[in-house]
């Protein structure tokens, strides 16, 4: 089958101020921002929409955009500055983006992450397997750089390549659709999702798993694609269930944030 070009673009930040689902309450937009902030979507230092700016994007009340950004005040991960040059601004730090990330972990049940781990790879997979079919020679050539190139030394730039690489591997897939849910999924689910990062040995996994998918794509191997693209999911979610009961087993873990499941 003949290869054909597609279109590329980082969308990633298209949906930190998309309008969100559903109502608009101050938790969510909260949820939103700081999932972009710990996974690096948006950067430290980097300033932030203004409250108006921020409820007219979100489709929320200026009030609830307001409260979202005391949160976020009150967790660290914005300041706030005033005068001409004022606003508010990211403050990422590394403690206490990985302490909110485990207090997150401790409030999903397994039934949850299964699900989240199930959705995200019926996505990743079809968009690998379309992508066998329809990628150019151009296509692959942005792959392999994005591979190549891939920061493993540190979990920033492992998560960072991880979330590059599945969208842009939905944007060679050239579905409009997949790239959308592929955004929307990097942006509320990424970060719970690359939390196995944190561990060397699993960024060389999916490093392996990308490589992978390369050569799956260029020998226009659907379902190896679909294999390959689903395999650090996968893995994700057996880590994600490990570090869930170190974190309950933990005797500084707050009784708050125990998972409420029916023991299995």
């Amino acid at each position: 089958m003949p290869r054909r070009a597609s279109g590329h673009r980082d969308a990633a930040r298209s949906v930190v101020f998309a309008p969100l689902e559903g109502a608009g309450r101050a938790e969510l937009v909260e949820q939103r921002l700081t999932d972009a902030i710990v996974s690096g979507v948006l950067h430290d230092g980097e300033r932030l929409p203004s409250e108006s700016e921020l409820s007219r994007s979100l489709g929320v009340a200026l009030v609830t955009a307001r409260e979202a950004l005391d949160a976020l005040r009150s967790h660290g991960l914005v300041r706030t500055r005033r005068g001409r040059d004022g606003g508010s601004f990211v403050t990422y730090d590394r403690d206490t983006a990985a302490r909110l990330l485990d207090q997150r972990l401790h409030g999903h049940s397994r039934i949850e992450l299964r699900d989240l781990a199930l959705h995200a790879a019926a996505i990743a997979g079809m968009a690998a397997e379309v992508a066998a079919d329809r990628a150019s020679e151009d296509d692959l050539e942005s792959l392999e750089q994005l591979h190549e190139g891939a920061d493993l030394s540190t979990v920033g730039g492992a998560r960072r390549t991880a979330g590059q690489f599945q969208l842009e591997v939905a944007a060679v897939s050239q579905s409009p659709r997949l790239v959308r849910e592929e955004v929307r999924l990097q942006a509320e689910a990424g970060p719970l999702l690359w939390m196995s990062l944190r561990d060397p040995d699993m960024r060389e996994r999916q490093s392996g798993a990308r490589r992978r998918v390369i050569d799956a794509i260029r020998d226009v191997d659907p379902a190896g694609a679909r294999a390959a693209a689903v395999a650090p999911i996968e893995d994700a979610l057996a880590w994600l269930v490990d570090q869930k009961l170190r974190l309950e087993s933990s005797p500084a873990a707050p009784a708050s944030a125990v998972s409420k499941e029916t023991p299995r």
